[in-house]
């Protein structure tokens, strides 16, 4: 081999590996602000003058707009080129936090975070179509998704982090001005990084518009439900109507994407039982997930009395342990053993996890309780989300790879929204009940009422994540696949071979 070849090989591998880099910041970035506008937000409220009936919609602004939004961003980068997609949503994104960290009132921020939501649409899905097309080679494939499964379930906790100091020691608008100068530098990175893919090359674009409508509809229509269910209680009719709305619209989404010749989501993606394994297996484990972010954060802050910052420190063993596991273990076993045999453990520790969590009271030690169940939770997540991310994309074919990542973006999406309204009605329903039967209401008996209500709400995360364990036994069947030797023309002579993955099958 010559100097130059080399030279050129070596160049191409580092640039691969920088265009991870770049794609790895910007999913951070989506990840983090789902969490990191949780811990500033009582600040916001009072800064704003938001009434408390209106402060959910901060949250609840951005969920929809990139909940809704996600086929569509997965087929547009399919469409129009990936590379493309990735940086406007990255410009978009930044544009999005310094309108929002500018705001004068509840209406500004309100628009700014549907912004930012319409534009990490366009993201998630092209930032993990760009992962799926640029590493093909399964050893390389398997570390690259275990960054960035890693940054997909830990990135959360460092938004907590990450929150907690911005707010405490600078200002609550610094959560959202701190995404312009990421953004801005991952989107100039990304102009010379990444390979402009072929996705769109000597095609003519076409959009299914009927299917973008019906499919991000019933999205929307049904994060909108399962996030009205947190302040309105399940048999309202406008939780009902919607989830109904929202189911009607994508049964009709699926007959029009039987039909059509350009669909926004090819069926056979998720008609795969493998992909669609994956699907559900991440979607449950986001219901697990929720409920432990969402209760963990009050009872350290409200019940234990921690501090923002500590609170979010407080989260660090369990990041540390996803990304052990993730990058230490599942990118080491997936080339090597079935996807089950990393997804099912994965979610049993989970679920060993969340059930350990069961155990707090409210004066309960944080390393007896809490630290335990952070270990087991992150460590099982890491073998979950990983190869996970990557049975949803591996096999689709290159035009398609950003309508696949969609869907298990998707499944995250209506999973955490879905877990959200969930827990949260079963822990202030059990919390109720507490009461009920206790005469006193004094400070004690409502604290042990509300920890009373995070338990229950564990217990159902339990039987969730155990539920999730048994799709994954029960569908998931993908095996790596077998690798052929062959003989580079001019080495015969030396016996000189090569081992390399035979071609995956790609659905037409």
């Amino acid at each position: 081999m010559s100097a130059q070849t080399a030279t050129g090989h070596e160049n191409a591998d580092s640039r691969r590996w920088w265009a991870l880099a770049v794609i790895a910041v910007a999913q951070l970035m989506i990840v983090l602000d789902v969490t990191i506008v949780n811990i500033a937000l009582p600040s916001a409220q009072r800064d704003l003058g938001i009434s408390d009936a209106d402060r959910q919609w901060v949250i609840t602004a951005y969920t929809l707009a990139f909940g809704g939004l996600l086929l569509l961003g997965g087929r547009l980068g399919d469409l129009f080129g990936r590379k493309r997609v990735f940086t406007v949503g990255l410009l978009g994104f930044a544009a999005a936090s310094a309108l929002g960290g500018s705001a004068d009132g509840s209406a500004m921020l309100f628009g700014a975070r549907a912004l930012q939501g319409g534009f990490s649409a366009l993201l998630a899905p092209s930032a993990l179509g760009l992962l799926s097309t640029t590493f093909t080679d399964p050893r390389e494939r398997s570390t690259a998704f275990g960054v960035f499964g890693a940054i997909a379930a830990g990135g959360s906790a460092l938004g907590l982090i990450l929150g907690g100091l911005l707010t405490e020691y600078l200002d609550w608008r610094w959560c959202l001005f701190v995404n312009v100068p990421i953004a801005a530098a991952a989107a100039l990175a990304a102009t010379g990084l990444l390979e402009r893919d072929s996705a769109a090359r000597g095609r003519r674009v076409r959009l299914d518009l009927p299917g973008a409508l019906l499919g991000c509809g019933g999205l929307l229509a049904i994060v909108f439900g399962t996030s009205e269910a947190v302040t309105r209680t399940w048999g309202d009719g406008l939780v009902l109507g919607s989830l109904a709305a929202g189911l009607a619209l994508l049964a009709v989404f699926v007959l029009v994407e039987r039909r059509t010749t350009h669909p926004l989501l090819p069926l056979y993606i998720v008609a795969d039982r493998n992909r669609g394994g994956a699907a559900l297996s991440v979607g449950l484990a986001m219901i697990g997930m929720f409920g432990l972010f969402l209760f963990l954060t009050y009872y350290l802050q409200v019940i234990k009395h921690f501090s923002p910052v500590l609170s979010g420190v407080s989260f660090l063993p369990m990041t540390a342990a996803i990304v052990l596991s993730s990058t230490g273990f599942a990118a080491r076993l997936m080339t090597r053993v079935p996807t089950r045999n990393l997804v099912c453990p994965g979610l049993l520790l989970a679920a060993a996890g969340m059930a350990w969590l069961t155990r707090m009271t409210v004066d309960g030690p944080w390393a007896g309780t809490v630290l335990p169940a952070e270990l087991l939770l992150g460590s099982g997540m890491g073998l979950v989300f990983m190869p996970s991310m990557n049975l949803a994309t591996l096999g689709v074919s290159p035009r398609e790879a950003g309508a696949a990542s969609a869907t298990i973006n998707s499944a995250q999406q209506v999973g955490g929204s879905f877990g959200t309204a969930l827990l949260n009605t079963v822990a202030a329903s059990a919390t109720a009940s507490f009461l009920a039967t206790r005469i006193a209401s004094s400070p004690v008996v409502r604290a042990q009422a509300t920890v009373h209500g995070y338990v229950v709400a564990n217990w159902v995360s339990t039987g969730v994540l155990l539920l999730a364990a048994l799709i994954a036994f029960r569908v998931i069947d993908h095996r790596p696949a077998p690798t052929v030797t062959t003989v580079g023309p001019g080495e015969a002579h030396a016996g000189a071979s090569a081992t390399v993955p035979a071609e995956p099958r790609r659905e037409p």
